[in-house]
């Protein structure tokens, strides 16, 4: 009996984008910058066959991997803004794809060399009633304190995006800052995603139309939005998110914020660990990150141990 997707379709690939001078200074300039294409429409097709299933057989939900973005994460209830963390967990042919080669040539053009992939995830807004993504910045869910980052983020949606359906949003220069204030969405503790509470001026935002299988790629301080999804068709992004290596910082950061979270999906994730699972993650997290640095070896086995300790 054939599958509804075939790992074998997935294969090894070389990188086949190279960014010009004018891009790479857009990007420092501006904290973002868009693509018409990072993969092939075959492999957009296959990625939303893989998200599909991982979606409907709820991979990673004990784990606290599968999890509703922006409610308090009721598994009774129909997600409104679904998200996967770390789908190559649940789905190994997502290493073997376009996509993931050329962003981590992109990633290395703009970071330098040393630039590793650290986190990735998908997000699926439901037809009519998907809820917008808020205002933020990605460096403001980082949940350690004691290193200094250097971030960005790859966005690709696996069909055509708009104000319609929800396309990036960014405010031009805004990386250029600290990070700012944020909290929980609607103050809720309960609620995973972060909303900026610092006042900015959304108006001068830029909207990132995009067809299926290009990208948005933006820096870990950019403030960004996406909108709700009022289409009739699921809105599917996959994100990969990379990084230099994290290093040491003396003068100490806090983002409160992220203290006294009472997600869902936390609890699950820390019965999960309890029952042995922190081993299964941090040979997740090495396996994801090759080469391994000695600072991020560090910052992965800290951030195992604390979770065992919770």
């Amino acid at each position: 009996m054939q599958k509804e997707y075939d790992k074998a379709a997935f294969r090894r690939y070389s990188p086949t984008i190279v960014l010009s001078n004018e891009q790479i200074r857009g990007f420092h300039a501006n904290g973002f910058l868009i693509l018409p294409a990072i993969t092939t429409a075959e492999e957009v097709v296959r990625l939303r066959m893989v998200f599909g299933r991982l979606a409907e057989t709820r991979a990673g939900f004990n784990e606290g991997a599968q999890l509703d973005l922006v409610s308090g994460d009721d598994s009774d209830t129909p997600p409104s803004l679904l998200e996967i963390m770390n789908p190559m967990d649940y789905a190994p042919e997502l290493r073997s794809t376009l996509f993931h080669v050329n962003a981590l040539a992109i990633a290395k053009q703009l970071l330098g060399r040393a630039a590793a992939p650290v986190f990735e995830h998908a997000l699926m807004k439901p037809a009519g009633h998907g809820s917008a993504t808020p205002w933020h910045q990605d460096e403001a869910y980082c949940l350690d304190h004691n290193f200094n980052y250097r971030q960005l983020a790859i966005w690709m949606p696996l069909q055509p995006v708009d104000l319609h359906n929800g396309c990036m949003q960014y405010v031009p220069g805004s990386h250029r800052g600290p990070v700012l204030a944020h909290r929980s969405l609607n103050n809720n503790p309960r609620i995973h995603a972060l909303e900026c509470s610092a006042s900015f001026n959304a108006n001068d935002a830029i909207a990132c139309p995009l067809p299926a299988g290009g990208c948005t790629i933006h820096d870990g301080r950019t403030l960004h939005y996406a909108g709700p999804n009022h289409s009739h068709s699921p809105r599917w992004a996959y994100i990969l998110n990379f990084d230099l290596p994290p290093k040491p910082r003396w003068d100490k950061q806090a983002f409160s914020w992220n203290e006294g979270k009472q997600t869902a999906h936390a609890f699950r994730r820390e019965a999960w660990y309890k029952r042995g699972g922190f081993l299964l993650d941090l040979y997740r997290r090495l396996r994801r990150v090759v080469p391994v640095h000695p600072y991020r070896l560090f910052y992965l086995l800290c951030r195992a141990w604390r979770s065992v300790l919770r």
